[in-house]
């Protein structure tokens, strides 16, 4: 009896870190010290030294049962993205500047051109995010993971001077709320999609007028990363009061996330187009509009609270960067909540 034997291939571990290695190189940034291979990630802190009050900024999440619809569709090269995004949105909304990142891939077999595909998604959310991907784990797990199945996660740490941290301390009455829009459902919500529809070739392969595309492709489009977007604002001289990062929970229970007491976001829901695909979630599954907008993004990935001298010039910014961005609403007097109107 040996490990192999066991249902645990060590060749194949080293031929998945063969594969993945031409994906780690995009990633690669000038402070990393360390190769892939060895026991840990090292990067130097060298050049953040001229800030007043250096902070890092940390941020975990994975990708959830989104990862199922990757299994049906044998479509392993996104969700990578997913993993990153989810981890450097959240560290960018502080104000952070992400810089490297570790993935977790747990399987039930190591199929090493599978695991090179999931890897290749993730050097793609690293190159979107400017962060290094400098380390990660593949835990081979027989008989705890189906063999055909995986889970992935992940760890991103970035840094930002302190005195330019955004934490909502300053947001009050009269600023304005500007939405970036997503590019779908991004990686939340899938548990109650899976509910909805049914989760088959036949689902998933359906091209649908609205969407443009099949179920299945609109369904898995990554999640869209921000990091470059909220830089450009901050480089146009505009000072980012707040930042919310739509996850799960939707609108009504992440933009509060960034309120002081004492003051509430009002929504207008039609200060922008609410994309196809969750009309269609929404009728197909009976689902109340309470409960859309208490799941998912609704179209808005990222709202940022700003002075209102500043809203024009932000949704330019924006827009100047590749993104689209609307005017939502504005920051009133209430008890602090995320109220639509």
């Amino acid at each position: 009896m040996d490990y192999k034997q066991a249902g645990v291939d060590i060749e194949a571990g080293y031929e998945s870190v063969r594969l993945m290695k031409e994906f780690i190189t995009r990633t690669k940034r000038p402070e990393v010290l360390s190769d892939i291979g060895g026991f840990s990630g090292a990067f130097s802190m060298e050049a953040f030294k001229g800030m007043e009050e250096p902070t890092l900024v940390s941020g975990t999440d994975g990708v959830g049962t989104k990862l199922k619809l990757a299994f049906l569709m044998d479509r392993h090269d996104t969700v990578g993205i997913d993993c990153v995004a989810m981890c450097v949105n959240d560290i960018a909304c502080t104000g952070g500047e992400p810089l490297f990142f570790l993935d977790y891939i747990a399987c039930g077999k190591n199929d090493p051109q599978k695991i090179a595909q999931i890897v290749k998604g993730v050097s793609e959310g690293c190159v979107q995010a400017g962060a290094a991907l400098i380390g990660g784990e593949t835990a081979e797990m027989p008989g705890f993971y189906p063999a055909d199945e995986y889970d992935l996660a992940g760890f991103a740490v970035g840094v930002c001077d302190r005195r330019k941290m955004i934490t909502g301390e300053s947001i009050q009455e009269g600023d304005v709320l500007v939405g970036i829009a997503s590019s779908g459902v991004h990686s939340n919500g899938f548990s109650l999609v899976r509910k909805v529809f049914s989760m088959d070739q036949e689902t998933l392969s359906a091209y649908h007028e609205a969407l443009g595309e099949t179920l299945g492709e609109a369904l898995l489009r990554p999640t869209k990363i921000y990091v470059r977007a909220l830089r450009s604002v901050k480089e146009s001289g505009i000072v980012i009061k707040g930042c919310s990062h739509i996850t799960g929970g939707g609108f009504f229970e992440n933009i509060p996330r960034m309120l002081p007491e004492g003051v509430k976001a009002v929504i207008r829901k039609d200060s922008y187009p609410l994309p196809p695909i969750f009309r269609m979630i929404q009728e197909a599954g009976s689902i109340s509009e309470a409960v859309m907008y208490n799941t998912y993004n609704m179209g808005i990935g990222m709202v940022l609270a700003l002075d209102q001298a500043d809203a024009d010039k932000a949704v330019e910014a924006l827009r100047g960067a590749g993104e689209t961005a609307y005017v939502l609403g504005t920051v009133e007097a209430g008890t602090r909540c995320a109220e639509l109107v």
